[in-house]
């Protein structure tokens, strides 16, 4: 059986009939030009954006059966930008572990008291993605996690992924990066 499975998925003006199966612990990277709603689709699979047509469900589950804080939870969605916010580090671990109703860690490089205003691009999008995984998500939905990263750190975010789809996860990444599915043992899918 799939763990996500999307039927027929329109979300109009780019999405017209997107059909997708994916398996635990696999995972799809999604390839298009820049613009062409790669964006809009994972919004969309993660219950942010509305949908204009087709079915989605998670392990059989249908999405109308779930609310929608359920299907956040085992289907999340890491933006390529963060959110800029006021807080610290330590704050933002804060309010995942409040979240999650159990203790989340941060990045051993990212000091707790450094401002979030004041992370770089890449420093942002590694801590939002290692809060993301500290939930532990059926799926990750990832839009370009390594667009803003230099090499040595790109390679940390993508053993870090591997690790996740060896335990069981499963991922659908937006990326311009042509060799990721294969560094990730996916599959690479066109969106047009």
């Amino acid at each position: 059986m799939s763990l996500l499975r999307c039927e027929g998925l329109v979300r109009r003006p780019w999405i017209e009939g997107f059909d997708l199966e994916l398996e635990a612990g696999t995972a799809v990277c999604l390839r298009a030009p820049s613009g062409t709603g790669k964006s809009l689709l994972l919004r969309a699979l993660a219950d942010l954006d509305p949908v204009d047509a087709g079915r989605l469900s998670l392990a059989g589950r249908d999405r109308k059966d779930m609310t929608a804080p359920e299907w956040r939870r085992a289907v999340r969605f890491v933006p390529q930008t963060p959110p800029r916010r006021p807080g610290t580090v330590a704050d933002a671990v804060r309010e995942a572990s409040d979240l999650l109703g159990s203790p989340a860690s941060t990045l051993s490089d990212l000091p707790l008291e450094r401002d979030l205003a004041q992370l770089s691009g890449g420093e942002a999008q590694r801590l939002t993605l290692h809060l993301a995984l500290t939930s532990r998500p059926e799926v990750l939905l990832l839009d370009e996690p390594t667009a803003s990263l230099d090499d040595e750190r790109a390679d940390e975010v993508l053993e870090t992924l591997s690790k996740y789809l060896a335990s069981g996860g499963a991922l659908i990444a937006a990326t311009h990066d042509a060799g990721m599915a294969e560094r990730l043992g996916g599959r690479e899918v066109r969106l047009a």
